[in-house]
């Protein structure tokens, strides 16, 4: 079909127009504080492309007319997100701001950097080394800190270290416990799924534009490139350990189930400095994000605030974090940390209070309104989270999913469903022309989702695709939260254009960091368990690595794979030998079994067809399936 973006209607603009603002225009003071030097081009570029280019949002900047297509808070936060460049945040530390979605921070140990957060991106971390090499002087990374376990905090590694110079002791990597764990979980397990819903919370498929991709709310676009991972080589278990890296002495706080599962905040006692990793930044943050993760500990969240607080307070000189800008000063400080962890709070108290007094999530997330205190200062609005769904995600945290109403306890899918409602209307012109009148009405949400279903039970029928794409695009242009603009105005590309061809996916970037419990577990999560029906077989597996065996079993009774790590069962129909490489080769589908074993990659004996039982029903998952049609 092809349609382009549309205007904003009469009812948009309206909306638009009626959000005024009055938020502290020292967030653009704090963001541009200390330039040292920015990319000479803006463009990253890679034997595939400019992996960043700053050039793509030339058309924000600080004021410039703010188009009826982007709601002005919105757009106020894009134009903050848009100042790049490599910042002096207090003698010793530096931060490179605006070339990924994340910051990276660079520390001057006694002998080398001490880094903070690698980014996304492998060019995007090269090319901010290489700006602080050039204009701070050159020194060797040392240390590499993950402030937690998602992707945009640790994907750039390899751009500032290697294998190599951590397996050899040169550089440290510095992690929060239980962070590899997590990281498959998100990015391995629920990888696939989540990185395909992930293009519409991010929007990078939507082209920038005041139509189009304007912001992320955390940071300005995510950068096109594959992440990659170096395992950690320490891990901070517990509030209260110190450490001294490089010189620079660190102590840290754990705050697991926070903004990641395995997240940490630290403070360098010796300067005043706060690095509070995730967990305040300027914005509400998410307890669940639109792309999808377990969901997050809001009365954690705010308790590890206070005790920021408790520990350092008085101490505090200034406070800096992976995304955004600085801080400065005691009093600023600590009112923006008291305000942050009231936020969460409040989100979490107010939505139980409501739950118990029997109101479903649907329902609370409309009676609620943030109270003036948060909505008088930006770094309390939703430009990544959104009141809505974090509501949601309080309540679902303690009470699932299911609102306690059994009508909605085991609901038709929406293709069925969709028939129904089609019929119910008196067919789909009927259904497209009440949905026109509520369109023209400006009744944006209700068109959504009454059209869904015409969609859903007819995924040809233009007319239907194209009110539906209509109404996701105002919804869009209204947006304050940027996830929620980008999920909108991705949804109605989509429908528009349709989706990209799809292909194998894979997580290689994740893998060789992988313990080999955390590939087995990725590979029992591929089981084809209808195919392997009264199958029961155990399988001896040694894994060379290091210069060492590890003795494993793995085994598939009851459709399901079990491992045990240690030894080797006498009742195994097979033994295979390899190395880790070859194992992830074989289960990720890059080398057949028999192939790898005629290959001299695996020392197999026994029964080989009984190994097969198990590599030879691995699934195959795909990018690009469809989620705003069937």
């Amino acid at each position: 079909m092809g349609t382009a973006p549309k205007d904003a209607t009469d009812h948009t603009r309206r909306a638009n127009e009626a959000r005024a603002l009055h938020f502290d225009e020292a967030d653009f003071t704090r963001a541009s504080q200390g330039l040292v030097a920015q990319h000479a081009t803006g463009a990253i570029e890679t034997p595939l492309g400019a992996a960043w280019d700053t050039n793509r949002y030339a058309f924000i900047e600080r004021g410039s007319e703010n188009p009826d297509t982007v709601n002005p808070s919105l757009w106020r936060q894009a134009q903050l997100n848009g100042i790049h460049g490599l910042f002096e945040v207090a003698p010793g530390i530096w931060q490179a701001r605006g070339y990924d979605i994340s910051n990276i921070t660079f520390i001057a140990g006694d002998t080398g950097w001490v880094i903070i957060d690698p980014l996304t991106a492998e060019p995007c971390a090269r090319a901010c080394l290489d700006l602080a090499n050039e204009y701070l002087g050159e020194r060797p990374v040392v240390a590499v800190i993950y402030t937690h376990s998602h992707t945009d905090h640790f994907g750039g590694v390899f751009g500032v270290t290697s294998h190599e110079a951590v397996d050899a002791g040169h550089c440290r990597v510095i992690a929060p416990e239980h962070f590899l764990r997590e990281t498959l979980g998100e990015s391995v397990i629920a990888g696939y799924t989540m990185t395909r819903r992930a293009m519409y919370q991010f929007g990078p498929l939507l082209p920038p534009g005041p139509r189009g991709h304007v912001d992320c709310g955390l940071g300005k676009a995510i950068p096109f490139w594959p992440p990659g991972l170096i395992a950690p080589t320490e891990e901070i278990c517990e509030t209260g350990t110190e450490l001294l890296v490089d010189g620079v002495r660190i102590q840290f706080q754990i705050t697991p189930e926070a903004e990641a599962p395995a997240e940490m905040n630290f403070f360098f006692p010796d300067h005043g400095w706060l690095c509070t990793a995730e967990n305040c930044t300027h914005n509400m943050h998410n307890l669940v994000p639109i792309r999808g993760a377990l969901i997050r500990d809001s009365l954690k969240w705010s308790k590890y605030i206070g005790e920021i607080i408790e520990l350092w307070g008085p101490q505090i000189e200034l406070t800096f974090a992976s995304h955004h800008w600085p801080r400065w000063g005691n009093d600023d400080v600590l009112s923006y940390l008291r305000l942050q962890r009231d936020l969460y709070r409040w989100v979490h108290d107010q939505t139980m209070r409501m739950a118990n007094h029997g109101y479903t999530a649907v329902e609370i997330a409309e009676m609620l309104t943030m109270p003036p205190e948060f909505t008088a200062e930006s770094h309390t609005v939703g430009y990544y989270g959104h009141l809505v769904h974090n509501i949601k995600a309080v309540y679902q945290r303690y009470l699932s999913w299911y609102d306690g109403n059994p009508a909605n306890l085991w609901k038709l899918p929406p293709v069925e469903g969709g028939q129904r409602y089609v019929e119910l209307a008196g067919g789909a012109d009927a259904l497209l022309e009440k949905a026109q009148r509520w369109f023209d009405q400006g009744d944006y949400r209700w068109v959504v989702e009454l059209v869904n279903h015409l969609v859903f039970a007819d995924p040809t029928n233009v007319a239907a695709r194209e009110l539906q794409a209509d109404a996701y695009e105002q919804l869009g242009y209204q947006a304050e939260s940027a996830t929620f603009r980008n999920a909108y105005l991705s949804g109605a590309q989509e429908l528009r254009n349709g989706t990209l061809p799809s292909r194998p996916a894979t997580r290689s970037g994740f893998l060789m960091a992988m313990t080999v419990d955390q590939i087995f577990d990725a590979m029992a999560m591929r089981l084809k368990a209808e195919e392997v029906g009264g199958l029961s077989v155990l399988l001896n597996i040694t894994i060379l690595e290091h210069g060492q065996e590890q003795p494993w079993v793995l085994g598939l009774q009851h459709r399901a794979l079990h491992y045990v790590q240690g030894r080797h069962d006498d009742a195994a129909a097979a033994s295979l030998r390899l190395d880790r490489p070859t194992l992830l080769a074989v289960t990720e589908g890059g080398q057949p079994l028999a192939e790898a074993i005629a290959a001299g990659n695996i020392v197999a004996e026994g029964d080989i067809s009984a190994a097969d039982a198990i590599f030879g029903h691995l699934d195959v998952f795909f990018s690009m399936f469809a989620l705003v049609e069937p």
